[in-house]
């Protein structure tokens, strides 16, 4: 007569699925961390974009003879409203720069014709985390 075996792992067999379980574990907290340790970047870059975009359109807003008022600007202890006062959220955010600069603009395709005055206006962002976003627009001074 054979004897039957019964039912269940051994432990050698145990052992073997503990130490695969926690190779895996491992692996998968491994991700995890770098995950969580970079998912606030994209926000603050995303933040400072917003405050650039934000300023440029402002800059782009005024009249041509005016946007040369902004060459130089910064802020220093954040992003304040018109009345001086901080705004929440954007404390840590500052506009590290703006320049203008008059420059000609040039279709080389040859379908539009030149525009020889323009200003080019380039703003900088900088905030947490060493985020810097940088954006460029352009004023064009429009014919009469």
């Amino acid at each position: 007569m054979c004897a039957r075996r019964t039912r269940g792992f051994t432990l050698v067999e145990m052992v073997v699925l503990i130490a695969v379980v926690a190779a895996a574990l491992v692996g998968v907290l491994y991700v995890f961390q770098n995950v969580v340790r970079s998912s606030a970047d994209p926000q603050l870059a995303k933040q400072a974009l917003a405050v650039a975009e934000a300023m440029l359109d402002r800059i782009l807003l005024e009249r041509y003879e005016d946007v040369d008022a902004y060459h130089g600007y910064s802020t220093a202890g954040g992003i304040r409203d018109v009345e001086n006062n901080p705004i929440a959220g954007l404390e840590s955010y500052d506009v590290a720069s703006v320049s203008v600069t008059t420059t000609t603009l040039n279709d080389t395709g040859g379908t539009l014709p030149a525009v020889a005055e323009a200003k080019r206006v380039t703003v900088v962002v900088t905030g947490p985390g060493n985020v810097s976003v940088p954006l460029e627009g352009y004023r064009v001074r429009y014919a009469q």
